[in-house]
């Protein structure tokens, strides 16, 4: 393989999805190479095969050495399924043997990365009310809290090398392409889009843009450590998410789902996923100075759905 990161590059997982794609494509924007890591066979110069499940995950590092960056934003969907304890296994190996071993490559690179960027999510407050939530917030308790907080350990052995360490809390991420968003339109579409529960419960989401800017944001800002939340500084209660994402789409919105039926179909996905609050501002991304494009709910959708 020919391709160096001598040039300053970025190491990129995870980049098949909605994130990912536009991640590379706004690297490349910027003219910083990328090399990303790929479980199948390598289809250019720019992959490089990995296998996270098992150590060390990549047999050649070689290509690794002189990147300025990672950034690591492989996981199983928490929405995909139903959480039977199967699948709650695959949520747990695929954030933190992919995190763990990522970590563990990086660090003993003889050239490691400054930074490492690795997803996480707001899942680690848990359910908390009208709590306002910053990076301060001590974490939440449940599955998904837990799994959050076992997560964002997974990368002690980057910090131990002397990386910094950011993890990118992202909140619900209204995009075109696969995410939360694809998943709510089909019954929107046809007028059945509805609240959840009593539809109380404080959604903090965030623009495609706005994460892609944010995450790049991150990598320019050394000072930047630790935990950093990725949402709107304007969360909105499912309520009003729901009116305004049946107004851009111009169909009715007014009906509920009530938390009984959510429970019988989704189990514990609905407490800590559907049903839960959490009310998450972007405090340390605020005192850096970052603007964020699409603040509000609208703006977002609009952008989204085009």
């Amino acid at each position: 393989m020919d391709f160096s990161m001598d040039s300053g590059g970025v190491i990129l997982s995870g980049a098949s999805g909605m994130l990912g794609n536009a991640l590379t494509l706004a690297l490349n924007n910027r003219k910083t190479p990328v090399l990303q890591l790929v479980r199948r066979h390598p289809s250019g110069e720019r992959q490089l095969q990995w296998s996270p499940e098992v150590d060390p995950a990549v047999n050649n590092p070689a290509p690794l050495e002189g990147a300025a960056a990672a950034i690591h934003l492989s996981g199983a969907s928490v929405a995909a399924h139903r959480w039977t304890n199967a699948y709650k296994e695959e949520l747990a190996t695929s954030r933190l043997d992919s995190t763990r071993r990522l970590a563990k490559v990086l660090a003993e690179l003889r050239r490691p990365p400054q930074t490492l960027l690795v997803a996480s999510a707001i899942g680690i407050y848990g359910d908390r009310g009208d709590e306002v939530l910053s990076e301060s917030s001590p974490a939440g308790s449940g599955f998904l809290a837990e799994l959050c907080q076992r997560w964002e350990a997974a990368a002690e052995p980057a910090i131990q090398a002397g990386i910094r360490v950011v993890h990118l809390r992202f909140g619900v991420v209204l995009g075109p392409g696969k995410g939360a968003l694809q998943q709510m339109l089909p019954p929107f579409r046809v007028g059945l889009g509805a609240r959840l529960g009593s539809g109380k419960q404080w959604m903090s989401w965030v623009a495609l843009a706005d994460v892609v800017a944010a995450t790049l944001f991150a990598l320019d800002h050394p000072e930047l450590s630790g935990a950093l939340n990725v949402v709107s500084p304007n969360p909105v209660t499912n309520a009003d998410f729901t009116r305004s994402l049946g107004r851009e789409l111009r169909r009715p919105a007014f009906l509920a789902v009530p938390a009984f039926a959510l429970r019988i179909m989704f189990g514990q996905m609905a407490d800590e996923a559907l049903l839960a609050s959490a009310r998450v501002q972007p405090a340390k991304l605020q005192a850096a100075g970052f603007q964020f494009s699409l603040p509000e709910v609208g703006g977002a959708l609009k952008a989204a759905l085009r």
